[in-house]
């Protein structure tokens, strides 16, 4: 079974960081094609980055240049680092096993001061 659990969500000032971790199960993180999203209360799920299996990333202009998409194929993990987070940064964050059509639970950021 396809599984994706995210963590590493939490409360942060204004151009802080946050690295947002999505473990998976039942498949090879490195193998798919794997995404990252965020929703914020009231809005539409905004897709952020991609990471395919070849290791290309691609980002949306939200994300383009504060935050990085990686994998660490030993732990089966996606990984999301975002930096210069800013206070409309705050949203849902959803790690996504495109090729599966899977999504994990979100994690929760909050960006305040």
């Amino acid at each position: 079974q396809v599984r994706l659990e995210e963590s590493g969500g939490g409360s942060v000032q204004p151009g802080g960081s946050l690295r947002l971790s999505c473990v998976g199960s039942g498949f090879s993180v490195s193998d798919q094609i794997m995404t990252w999203h965020r929703q914020a209360p009231d809005e539409a799920r905004e897709w952020l980055a991609t990471l395919a299996p070849g290791g290309a990333t691609f980002y949306s202009d939200s994300a383009k240049g504060r935050f990085t998409v990686s994998r660490d194929d030993h732990k089966n993990t996606l990984v999301l680092q975002m930096d210069s987070l800013k206070p409309e940064d705050k949203a849902a964050y959803y790690c996504q096993n495109f090729d599966a059509s899977t999504w994990g639970q979100g994690t929760w950021v909050t960006v305040s001061s």
